[in-house]
């Protein structure tokens, strides 16, 4: 990797080191009372909804927010809503719904969808709310942040005695299916920022602001960078790679890392911060040289040597 932009190299080492500290922080008190603001709003709508209310249901949050690696660019908050009367089940090979005992159900997800629709149209207006394939947009005011609330089921992965681990999947208005599995990324990326002395979180948020920057000064590539890739290649690199005492000096080593693992076969078996899916291949939006001309994009950026 080569340095090519004089103008970041003469910030110097100490200024990027004032700014990555700056950066490594989360939103304000005043932001984060906004976000609770509206998870409070879609909890009640949830509460108030005569066909939901005698569902089982769990408002949760999921996304940058819930686990603590939000900046401020992507500080709406999302939010989860999963009905647990209805599940579906990925099964062992020579396994199906019938070897375990469980019938199907008559409560569809489209029908669960149109249901929670209604709830928040009921309490935010039909303005506020837009349909997306995969979620609703409720629209930010004075009072709260934007918020994308997306409708799940339960989903099973099951294992040949009957047990299983239990996720979230949902279908796009398209017909996509999406697995999701929120409880264990949550809990992994607590267990690595407490295994890193909490430098885990602070480093994905620099490396997100970093990316969101680069995007906005017209880098190419980090422009379109999920903040979710850059949380998921921070995930992937060693604990030991958080003992530098400085972010400058972290990040240098996760970017040496990461680039030369990612021209690896090896880095196929990488997974996203839950572990149960993994962060390249066909069905993601992103792939390994995207990531790798990222790494280079920002080496660069910073004027590492």
């Amino acid at each position: 990797m080569s340095f090519n932009n004089s103008a970041a190299k003469a910030l110097g080492t100490s200024n990027w080191e004032h700014k990555f500290k700056d950066w490594s922080t989360g939103p304000g008190k005043t932001e984060r009372v906004r976000c609770e603001n509206a998870i409070s709003m879609i909890k009640s709508a949830i509460e108030s909804s005569e066909k939901l209310k005698s569902k089982s249901i769990n408002v949760f949050l999921q996304g940058s927010y819930r686990n603590k690696v939000n900046v401020q660019a992507d500080s709406d908050v999302d939010v989860g809503i999963v009905c647990s009367d209805v599940f579906f089940g990925h099964y062992p090979k020579g396994y199906n719904r019938d070897s375990f005992g469980y019938v199907a159900a008559s409560y569809s997800f489209d029908d669960f969808k149109d249901d929670i629709e209604k709830a928040l149209v009921d309490k935010f207006g039909r303005a506020a709310v837009t349909r997306g394939s995969k979620a609703f947009d409720i629209k930010a005011n004075t009072y709260r942040v934007e918020a994308d609330v997306a409708p799940f089921m339960e989903h099973r992965r099951f294992k040949t005695n009957g047990s299983y681990i239990t996720g979230v999947q949902q279908f796009s208005d398209d017909g996509k299916k999406i697995i999701n599995w929120p409880e264990q990324h949550y809990e992994n990326g607590v267990s690595k920022n407490t295994l890193t002395s909490r430098k885990y979180k602070r480093t994905v948020r620099v490396f997100k602001k970093l990316t969101n920057e680069m995007a906005a000064n017209g880098i190419e590539d980090a422009k379109g960078i999920p903040g979710f890739l850059c949380e998921c290649l921070i995930w992937n690199v060693p604990n030991e790679y958080f003992n530098y005492t400085t972010f400058y000096d972290v990040l240098r080593n996760a970017i040496v890392y990461l680039y030369a693992e990612l021209g690896k076969e090896s880095s196929d078996e990488w997974g996203e911060v839950s572990e149960l899916k993994y962060l390249f291949g066909s069905n993601q939006k992103w792939t390994k040289q995207q990531a790798r001309k990222l790494l280079v994009a920002a080496w660069n950026y910073v004027g590492y040597e």
